[in-house]
Parts: structure tokens; sequence; C-alpha cells
């Protein structure tokens, strides 16, 4: 499980940059004739409920893992469709993202995980976990872009279309 040779490793989150990500990798693999290794780790969730809270109000950890494997596969289907195609291996691991990801990345020939297509408010387009990688892996990382959402055009409303008003 430490040495995956000869394979691109993809974290996948459930974002649009995750499923980017698993597109842009499958392509490389595609012209590198190497299989594609999606991995999605999550960890069981304690905090958030109150100590009082039933315990049938808290997701048990086989729900928790079946909730993270529906987040690969509708992340997979959401790449590629219905058909995954025999180089694809979808992994599910319990255990906090980033050690995970180094984890299967160890060996590989890259680790490609997704990013946010620009910054807002100084935030980074990188988050905790690829910030982690970057610093940590073996291997190349590439980070590659959520697509870009096109915003629709503001127009003046009230305001003939023959009116200018000279700004460039």
């Amino acid at each position: 499980m430490t040495e995956h040779a000869e394979e691109i490793v993809v974290g996948v989150d459930g974002s649009q940059a995750s499923v980017a990500a698993l597109r842009w990798a499958m392509e490389q693999a595609r012209a590198l004739g190497t299989p594609v290794v999606a991995v999605h780790a999550w960890e069981p969730v304690t905090a958030g409920f109150a100590p009082y809270a039933p315990a049938s109000a808290r997701p048990t950890v086989a729900q928790q893992r079946e909730r993270a494997a529906e987040v690969l596969a509708s992340s997979v289907h959401a790449a590629f469709g219905p058909r995954g195609g025999p180089e694809l291996r979808a992994v599910v691991v319990e255990g906090p993202p980033a050690r995970v990801l180094l984890r299967y990345a160890r060996g590989a020939l890259l680790l490609a995980l997704g990013r946010r297509a620009h910054g807002q408010w100084e935030l980074p387009v990188v988050g905790a976990v690829g910030r982690e990688c970057l610093r940590c892996a073996t291997v190349p990382v590439v980070t590659v872009p959520a697509p870009e959402r096109r915003e629709a055009r503001l127009t003046a409303v009230g305001v003939a279309a023959d009116i200018r008003t000279g700004a460039a």
C-alpha cells in the first residue's frame, strides 16, 4: 500500500476542483499508459455533537464510511459518467487526509490535487491538506484549478442600448 510505482494518485474530496484533478490525471495517465488511483480520505466525526446528544443522532462509523464511499463514487461519476475505466482504481481510506494522500503517493509518478481557481479575500487557493502535501510529498505534486464559473455580464437596467458611458 505504500509503494505505488507507475501510478498517478489523485486526492478526491467531492469538490469541483478534485473532479477537475481527476479528469486531468486520467488524461495524463492515458498519455503515459499508467493507472490512476483516486483516494478519498475520511475521518470519523465525533465533534459537533453535544455529549448528551442521543446516540441515534450521531452517525455510526459504518454510516460515515458509506458516506465517504458515496462521495468518491459521485466524484468519479461526475468526472467520467457511468464509465470509470479499468485504468482507474478508487480507494476510500480512514485517516487524516494529508497523511493518507502522502502515504498513497509515496513512490507514485505524481500526486494530483484540486485547488480553487482564484483566491478570494486574501485566502490561499490551496487548502490545508494541499499545503501539507506540497510541503511533505516525496513526488511531484500538481494542483489543478477548479473550472471557472462563467459569471453573467452585468447590464444596466433601464438604460437604452445605444447610450455609451464612455468608460473603457
